[in-house]
């Protein structure tokens, strides 16, 4: 009986034995190659790049394995990058030159495209007054250093209730190579001839009141936002959504058709339903003329409203170009709707969307 005992207590640890053998598991690693990561980088606008930033945010989330990065630095630096190709794309809010263009086709053919709609707004330091009304000529005039105090005539008669201080104005504006510049500059030459014979548009400009004591140059819309908000009795230019969130004090601008308005979602669609036919194909964006978006006709229409595009190449490696096509066909689509629209920008009309979706449809692998 022992010996039989014993016989089956062996039996049955060996079949333990083996029942532990056969469970031995496996790791993950062994079994699941890694999924190669694309990177995409990008530079230029700071205009739209917290509307760029939360789709990047957006799209990473469910889109692990492609890897987006876009630095702000001026529409001037991201077309720079582009043509040097260090970047994959640029944000651009004036559309490229056609030098520059020229310059780009001989690598191959570039494409530029609107991709958000936003606004250039009025912003202002004065303790004590909450509205503040302007036309095009005034403020012309106080980024010229015209005028040098907030109780000058010309603004009191604008604004007769208002208790303004007998302060020097301190003019903020960029410092660094701009699309908000060239937007503002832009729309201060077609409401005044003056601004545009002694100062003119571009992206960098000789503003007159740095020699008079009385300006301030930021670099990128968060360093004029910084300046204006630690500068008393100080005005400056900005994109909406760094106005809206910084609670800043924002003019109301005279419109073409003589009323005062304030940028919102209601005054910005106004006038781009006013402007979209003027969008050239893509293939050929250097045509666009920023001056046919501005100072638009409409009753609501906010007077400097503008496109902020993105410019791509038509031809990319195989990987890239398929993550750029799906992260650019994302914003044209999902990116626009209301959830995914940062405050202070307007997605873009459909029919206007369709214009950059034809567009990056056509991108080619190399």
């Amino acid at each position: 009986m022992k010996l039989r005992y014993c016989v089956v207590l062996l039996i049955l640890a060996l079949s333990l034995c083996g029942c532990t053998q056969t469970k031995k598991p496996t790791t993950p690693k062994e079994t699941t190659p890694q999924t190669k990561v694309v990177r995409i980088y990008g530079s230029g606008a700071t205009f739209p790049q917290p509307q760029i930033e939360k789709w990047i945010s957006i799209y990473e989330k469910v889109n692990p394995n492609v890897k987006i990065e876009y630095v702000g630095k001026g529409s001037g630096g991201g077309q720079n990058d582009f043509k040097e190709g260090l970047v994959d794309f640029a944000g651009t809010d004036p559309p490229v030159k056609e030098n520059l263009w020229k310059v780009l086709e001989k690598r191959g053919q570039p494409l530029q495209f609107p991709i958000i709609v936003g606004a250039v707004v009025v912003v202002y330091n004065i303790p004590n007054v909450d509205n503040l009304k302007l036309d095009g000529k005034t403020l012309a005039d106080i980024f010229m250093g015209k005028i040098e105090y907030w109780d000058d005539p010309a603004i009191k008669k604008l604004n007769p209730n208002a208790n303004l201080p007998h302060e020097k104005i301190i003019v903020v504006h960029r410092s660094d190579s701009s699309g908000t510049t060239k937007i503002f500059t832009t729309y201060l030459c077609l409401v005044s001839k003056e601004f545009e014979e002694k100062v003119g548009s571009g992206k960098l400009v000789n503003w007159p009141v740095d020699k008079m004591g009385r300006g301030l140059g930021g670099k990128g819309n968060a360093g004029v936002v910084a300046i204006l908000k630690q500068t008393p009795y100080s005005i400056a230019y900005t994109e909406l959504a760094y106005a809206l969130k910084e609670n800043l004090k924002m003019v109301a601008l005279k419109n073409k058709a003589g009323n005062f308005v304030v940028a919102n979602e209601t005054t910005i669609k106004s006038a781009v339903s006013a402007v979209k036919a003027y969008i050239p194909p893509p293939e050929e964006g250097y045509k666009e003329d920023i001056r046919q978006f501005l100072n638009a006709e409409g009753e609501n229409s906010y007077p400097i409203v503008a496109f902020s595009h993105i410019l791509l190449w038509k031809s990319y490696p195989k990987e890239k170009a398929e993550a750029i096509k799906e992260f650019f066909t994302w914003v044209l689509t999902e990116g626009q709707k209301p959830e995914n629209i940062v405050k202070g920008y307007v997605g873009l009309p459909k029919d206007v969307a369709e214009i950059g979706l034809k567009a990056v449809r056509s991108i080619k692998s190399v």
